[in-house]
């Protein structure tokens, strides 16, 4: 009772602190991001062109006058509307490369990346009529910087675009049927991820195409996009293409980029996680204790716990002035000292060098690394635990428990016990 009273005094300090982290990561990181898009833009998300024709429309609607008396009544009347109107957008061969580039800016690591962006689309005018058309293309975000944006023509001529509210416009004629096909090319930058929303107006995609290369193979699909037709990996680059001959979906496609490992985020899940690993180090250091016919009193207990939540105190605090790599080698440097320093004291040097320093270096040090191994880490516990089961299974196996344990030799002796001569008979 004493020792899982001790425990869980220090889970309630684990908690207290990994709390604390995550307020300190969440208020750097809200401030960092502005900042971060002030100098690299936000996470981009392209819209495909729209061509649209205006038309003047007879509306009828309910009005309420006023007569000469002043009394007032309903009527009808007819007023002329301006309506636009979409033609289809008939194809769209759309090629993308994006660059990473991590970025630190203070304490953190952002996910940058420079896009260069190239796509041909084709229009169709099938109003059935010749039309003066508006052909307008979306930038996206107002911080969103744009390198070299031209818009060429089917001939390859440039055109004369006039950029306004996020938004670049050119008009031409389209005669009954005709289609038109322009060229868009620019390069920009963003962060964190890359999106391209299929559908703007008309609703329906046809004959639509996007290749996108990346140089880096850690490529992840947000929540509620469309994945890849197909995708390949070749070393550390991406290829995946998205085709569709029609399509009627709301789902953009995109990608998120892969994220350097931040050292908050890490404190915090390696501190929340720590009550689990000092429980099996008790376990197995009174298991093997009582096994060796060794005494450990609860208030040793007591101080092998501030010895683990000193590793997780000063890594907390250290990350934010040495890399993580050498923080958390310290950080176990230092708590392996007080531990083995402390028990050798009444356990002797052979065990607290043999089997307590081994325990805590499984338990506190390399379960805590296995957070380094984004998405093993769950597996790697559980492989431990199992792992622990067993050795302590097959080494505790042939001890007597009711003899041997320290308690039963304090008691005096067994009146029920056989002599060893009874044994050996």
């Amino acid at each position: 009772l004493a020792i899982g009273f001790i425990w869980l005094g220090c889970a309630i300090a684990w908690i207290i602190l990994g709390s604390t982290i995550l307020v300190r990561t969440g208020e750097a990181s809200s401030s960092l991001m502005q900042e971060v898009w002030g100098l690299w833009g936000p996470p981009m998300q392209q819209a495909p062109p729209r061509a649209v024709f205006v038309e003047t429309k007879k509306k009828r609607e309910r009005a309420t006058m006023t007569d000469a008396t002043g009394r007032a009544y309903e009527t009808e009347v007819v007023r002329d509307e301006e309506v636009e109107t979409d033609i289809p957008l008939d194809q769209s061969d759309v090629a993308v490369k994006l660059a990473l580039a991590h970025r630190q800016k203070g304490l953190l690591w952002f996910a940058t990346y420079a896009v260069d962006f190239r796509a041909r689309y084709d229009f169709v005018n099938d109003s059935g009529a010749d039309r003066a058309m508006v052909v307008r293309f979306p930038l996206g975000n107002a911080e969103a910087v744009y390198d070299g944006f031209e818009v060429r023509d089917e001939n390859g001529d440039k055109l004369e675009t006039r950029i306004a509210g996020g938004i670049a416009e050119w008009r031409a004629i389209f005669r009954a049927g005709e289609h038109r096909r322009y060229a868009i090319a620019y390069r920009s930058r963003g962060t964190e991820k890359w999106s391209y929303q299929l559908v703007a107006g008309t609703g329906q995609v046809r004959a639509f195409t996007l290749a996108l290369d990346t140089d880096f193979a850690g490529v992840d699909f947000p929540a509620g996009t469309l994945s890849p037709s197909t995708q390949r990996r070749a070393g550390n680059a991406w290829h995946g293409e998205w085709t569709f001959a029609s399509l009627v979906a709301s789902q953009p496609i995109g990608i998120t980029l892969p994220q350097k490992l931040n050292p908050g985020p890490l404190a915090s899940k390696i501190t929340f996680f720590a009550p689990v690993g000092l429980l099996f180090f008790f376990f197995v250091v009174a298991v093997l204790a009582a096994a060796g016919r060794r005494r450990i009193h609860p208030l040793n207990y007591f101080f092998f716990g501030c010895a683990f939540f000193a590793f997780h105190l000063l890594f907390a605090y250290l990350v934010d002035h040495v890399a993580i790599v050498p923080a958390f080698a310290l950080s176990s440097l230092v708590s392996l000292a007080l531990v083995v320093s402390y028990a050798r004291l009444f356990v002797g040097w052979r065990f607290a060098l043999g089997e307590m320093a081994a325990a805590q270096l499984i338990y506190l040090v390399l379960f805590s690394f296995t957070f380094f191994w984004s998405g093993f880490t769950g597996l790697a516990i559980t492989t431990g635990a199992i792992l622990t089961l067993f050795v302590i299974m097959q080494l505790t196996g042939r001890v007597r428990w009711d003899d041997d344990a320290p308690a039963s030799r304090s008691a005096g002796p067994d009146p029920t016990a056989r002599t060893t001569k009874d044994q050996t008979a």
